[in-house]
């Protein structure tokens, strides 16, 4: 488990688990206790829980991660135990109050990152890829297919880039003589379509970069699915612990929270309703940031923010997914991968 980060560059960085004394203080592992950590990765938050005491299970959609990580499991393998599926599906794995804690790092692992094979960054030359899970639609596929208000509004608003339009109408322009097929080929284009400007920290390709990316592993639903899991999962008492690394991704877990615990408010012009049971206590600050000097060492961790709640004894069936407001996007459905039925043809 490493900290998010969406700058590829930032990837030359250690692999340093984000805020993991904050992390460990509000998810309170220790002997006799059972933890999923949700995105398990490099291990480095299941390796700081196990030294406390408690046991763990990783979950980790990448094979390589699984992969990688049989060393530790003949190491450690009385207090570790690791599934190959989304977080999303915890529920399916574990009775309904049976788990003490769950941890989530949302986003993409550096090591993905520093693969080039991966095709998440254009640090390096690749097929341009970006599939956390190895399978589904991929980058190209989405580049090169979707309509281009399907791809204005991927770049738009999972990018959060502003020229969005533009570069849009630009790809859908060329793949029709030339199809991208390598990260470095599309920012190349993009950083034709939008010159880099003196000063600029930020690679003109970086936010196109990252919405494809969110777009492609159904991020923003798979957070909000995994959001319920864990409430089905924990037993009374238990930790809800989440890291996001952009305003994306903590706008979700701010109305889950908000939601649960009874605070997401009406609108004033509506009749006031009942309030609802609240299923988490937050207990200290609702959110907290990395402190300056991890921040100052650690360049994943300066847009990292963590909310955590502490499961009640209250119940409730609604499971309702307008709450977070998620984008109207084709969304891919990974069971249904190597279907076309999956992807919107060029019109």
């Amino acid at each position: 488990m490493t900290g998010k980060t969406d700058n590829p560059s930032s990837a030359e960085a250690p692999h340093i688990p984000v805020m993991l004394p904050e992390v460990l203080e509000a998810l309170e592992p220790n002997d006799g206790k059972h933890i999923i950590d949700g995105t398990f990765g490099a291990g480095g938050y299941s390796k700081a829980i196990m030294d406390c005491g408690a046991r763990v299970t990783g979950f980790d959609q990448d094979p390589n991660a699984i992969a990688d990580a049989q060393a530790l499991l003949s190491e450690r393998g009385e207090q570790l135990s690791l599934i190959q599926a989304p977080f999303s599906s915890m529920d399916t794995h574990f009775e309904p109050g049976s788990v003490d804690g769950v941890v989530l790092d949302i986003g993409v692992s550096s090591m993905q990152f520093d693969q080039a094979e991966r095709g998440f960054s254009f640090r390096f030359d690749g097929p341009l890829d970006m599939r956390m899970a190895q399978s589904g639609i991929s980058a190209a596929d989405v580049v090169n297919t979707f309509a281009v208000n399907d791809l204005i509004r991927i770049i738009g608003i999972l990018g959060e880039e502003r020229q969005a339009s533009r570069i849009a109408k630009s790809i859908v322009d060329v793949r029709k003589d030339t199809p991208f097929e390598t990260t470095l080929q599309l920012a190349k284009h993009i950083e034709k379509v939008m010159p880099r400007k003196h000063g600029d920290k930020i690679h003109p390709a970086t936010r196109t970069f990252q919405g494809l990316r969110i777009f492609v592993n159904d991020e923003l639903n798979e957070l909000a699915h995994a959001l319920y899991a864990a409430e089905k999962v924990l037993a009374v008492g238990g930790k809800l612990v989440v890291v996001t690394f952009h305003s994306l991704e903590d706008r979700i877990v701010k109305r889950y929270f908000q939601d649960r615990t009874g605070n997401a408010g009406g609108s004033r012009f509506l009749p006031a309703s009942a309030p609802s049971q609240s299923l988490y206590a937050i207990e200290g600050k609702a959110m907290v940031s990395a402190s300056e000097g991890e921040a100052s060492v650690n360049p994943r961790a300066r847009s990292a923010k963590l909310r955590h709640g502490t499961r009640t004894g209250g119940q409730r069936d609604d499971l309702d997914f307008s709450i977070f407001k998620l984008p109207n996007l084709p969304w891919p459905r990974f069971k249904d991968a190597g279907s076309n039925n999956s992807l919107r043809r060029r019109r």
